[in-house]
């Protein structure tokens, strides 16, 4: 994918040359990272920090970038309000000014500071043991999994700067520096003017690095701490790469990657890129704790832009003015010769391989650092389930590639989780064979198909496979049941009433679910190994949005990679883990009718989740997508849904049809809320996960009537019923 950009090769050997002799270089060498940081980890952490500034200074680079928040791990939420948490942060500082991290090398970190008795989230530009400048972040991320405004203040103070008297640990340091500047400022050094924006400041439509770039700053860096979703990543980086496309310069951007302790997967991607063409790209998706990525970029190549964009020159006088720092007496610009970085292409995942990678690494994060054997999974033989087979065998097949490699980290974790010193896995099967049980829990009203499927997937993936019959079980509640109230409850197809029916579907999801934790305990046990297992969880986000599962079922568990995942997309997905990861029985999985199985198969009668939930996954999706992301209650739901699939639409619905869907998907989803504040902590892929702990904060106890806003859909509808309708206009060529 690497070829030499045309501007790159019109600048000839002899024109650096020319330019190494004159002392008028203009490459600079530049380093940013992807950081596998872990929430309040202080001296891995440190540990990890070094290990990229040994990385960056090998390189050659003259600047080096970090995430958001690095020194303390941008996930420790609550704890930013402890003291302890910034004082140890200033501790870590300490450490990396002590050494020769920052001599030669201007460092960009991120940490939080309190300044005048305000909380920040601050990047801290330190260079030959000094402190030059402590940037405040501008704007917070809140909306989403964030919460910043909970523990950070925005800098209020407009582009000024104000003196920050450092701590103790900073001023008994050998420099004796006692005091610096904080605020927005730009740092200017000897050879080019360097400044910082953190993050969501990049999303912002007045992004500071507009100001910044008008005011003469010809690199900027950008700290980041950004999760993975589905499908997103193209548009980060087409909001990197287009920040210095209009008007010229060098962007770097760095990132957390992997799991730092809660649901999200920060999936890392640090990019450098100049005059919005992609010079480096790290990883999206790796097992490697520390990946620094480098570039030599020519400033002469931006000034250039820079001076022909008259109309860009025209509004350099009106901007804001931008207070700097000076620091005449260091460049960027190497001694030496350097030619420049050529132009790459941008590297995206499909969304399939996002899904085989994503929650594959955030397991084996969660695995290595929880001091569990293993994972169990209650195999069914159905999709969710058999997706989550996949997913561990995805982790097992990049723990093999990374041992390969030589990934000393990788090599350790591996063996400190199989208590095995001397073990080093050649073969994703045997890996999955000492860490990974599973179990198929049939009852009378189990079919041979999903048996044969759970037993042949786990075979393929090289678990440890169980197939169980707990009938007996069943049978034995009901018995304590009938024992203790005299009557005896019956399926549907028996004749039971709609709660006998539920009950005694809910008895068999529950008893998974203890039976699950039993197994989770003692199969490694049973098999001679150290430990126990982590449960997880295989409900998928239509289902939870819906409430179609059972409290305390076998949603409840540890954790549950795919709960922020679609059915449609779990669908593809076994058929492209059948193509890639080697799991061919998975397109038999996809192509089966999903069904819980947990009522008699009867000849006029075979229960479907499509069937009993009332409305398609594809519906639910849509659904789920328009009550969330597009902030729709029941009427805006209702108008949004008339065009999709109303009489105008492909689907051609009656609009009386559309309301009744919109009508039954939102008391489905009001007298299902309460699960949701038992739902098992799901990677996050969705931005409609109704996940109630930090995503989507919602009440659990609706009125299931919505008599107001049902009565505003037949308002609408009667009105609609008199009007004539039209497809709308798709904007082509007659």
């Amino acid at each position: 994918l690497l070829h030499f950009s045309p501007i790159c090769e019109e600048r000839t050997c002899s024109h650096f040359l020319d330019q190494a002799k004159r002392g008028t270089m203009t490459i600079v060498t530049v380093a940013t990272c992807n950081l596998n940081q872990w929430a309040l980890d202080f001296t891995g952490n440190l540990r990890r920090i070094r290990e990229s500034i040994a990385q960056a200074k090998a390189k050659g680079a003259r600047l080096r970038l970090g995430p958001e928040l690095e020194i303390p791990g941008y996930g420790c939420e609550d704890h930013f309000l402890e003291d302890d948490t910034t004082d140890h942060s200033w501790e870590v500082m300490a450490e990396l000014l002590k050494g020769d991290e920052t001599v030669d090398l201007l460092c960009d970190f991120g940490m939080p500071v309190m300044h005048r008795g305000v909380r920040y989230n601050c990047r801290v530009l330190c260079l030959n043991k000094e402190i030059l400048l402590v940037r405040p972040k501008l704007y917070m991320a809140n909306d989403g999994n964030y919460r910043e405004t909970r523990w950070f203040t925005s800098w209020h103070y407009g582009w000024t700067v104000q003196d920050f008297v450092l701590p103790t640990v900073i001023s008994s340091l050998e420099k004796k520096q006692t005091t610096c500047k904080i605020g927005p400022a730009m740092l200017r050094l000897a050879d080019t003017i360097v400044a910082a924006e953190t993050c969501e400041e990049l999303f912002t439509p007045n992004s500071p690095h507009i100001t910044l770039a008008l005011r003469g700053a010809e690199i900027i860096t950008n700290g980041s701490g950004s999760h993975h979703n589905l499908r997103k990543l193209d548009v980060r980086m087409q909001l990197i790469t287009a920040a210095m496309a209009k008007s010229g310069g060098c962007y770097m951007y760095a990132n957390q990657i992997g799991c730092d302790g809660g649901r999200l997967y920060f999936d890392g991607c640090a990019l450098i890129c100049s005059n919005g063409k992609v010079l480096a790209q790290a990883a999206q998706f790796s097992l490697t704790e520390v990946e620094v990525v480098s570039a030599a970029v020519d400033l002469a190549l931006v000034r250039s832009k820079r001076g022909a964009f008259m109309s860009r020159c025209e509004q350099v006088a009106e901007v804001a003015a931008v207070p700097e720092v000076v620091k005449l007496d260091f460049a960027l610009s190497a001694s030496q010769m350097t030619f420049p970085t050529p132009v790459r292409e941008l590297r995206v995942h499909h969304p399939m391989e996002e899904l085989a990678l994503g929650p594959a690494c955030w397991l084996w994060d969660y695995l290595r650092r929880s001091g569990q054997a293993g994972y169990f999974v209650a195999l069914s033989g159905g999709a969710d389930s058999s997706s989550v087979a996949a997913i561990v065998g995805s982790m097992c097949q990049q723990v093999v590639k990374a041992v390969k490699e030589g990934n000393a980290t990788v090599i350790a974790d591996v063996r400190k989780v199989t208590k095995d010193e001397k073990y080093s896995p050649t073969d994703p099967q045997e890996l999955a064979s000492r860490l990974f049980y599973t179990c198929y829990m049939g009852t009378d009203n189990s079919s041979e198909a999903t048996q044969s499927r759970a037993k042949r997937l786990a075979e393929q993936v090289g678990g440890n496979h169980y197939n169980a019959n707990i009938q007996s079980v069943v049978e034995a509640l009901v018995a304590f049941f009938v024992a203790l109230t005299g009557k005896r409850p019956a399926f549907k197809t028996a004749g039971g009433e709609p709660r006998e029916n539920l009950a005694l579907q809910n008895i068999q999801a529950r008893l998974r679910m203890v039976i699950s934790y039993l197994l989770a305990q003692l199969l490694p046990w049973a098999n001679g190994r150290h430990g126990g297992c982590l449960v997880l969880g295989t409900a998928n986000v239509d289902e939870a949005l819906r409430g179609y599962y059972t409290k305390y079922d076998c949603s409840a568990a540890d954790l549950n990679p795919i709960g922020s995942v679609s059915k449609t997309d779990l669908k593809t997905f076994m058929d492209w883990s059948g193509r890639n990861l080697g799991y061919t029985v998975l397109k038999e999985v996809a192509e089966a009718a999903p069904t819980a199985e947990l009522e008699p198969i009867t000849g006029t009668y075979t229960q479907t989740d499509e069937d009993d939930m009332g409305m398609t996954y594809a519906e639910l999706s849509e659904y789920g997508k328009l009550r969330k992301q597009q902030r729709c209650g029941p009427l805006s739901m209702f108008k949004a849904l008339i065009p999709m699939w109303g009489p105008t639409s492909d689907r051609g619905l009656d609009v009386t049809k559309v309301a009744e869907k919109v009508r039954w998907f939102f008391r489905c989803y009001a007298i299902n809320r309460h699960k949701m504040t038992t739902l098992t902590p799901s990677y996050h892929a969705e931005d409609y996960s109704p996940e109630d702990n930090r995503h989507d904060l919602r009440q659990f106890l609706y009125e299931v009537s919505w008599d107001w806003q049902f009565k505003s859909i037949d308002k609408l509808k009667t009105e609609l019923a008199s009007m004539p309708m039209r497809r709308a206009d798709t904007g082509g060529h007659a």
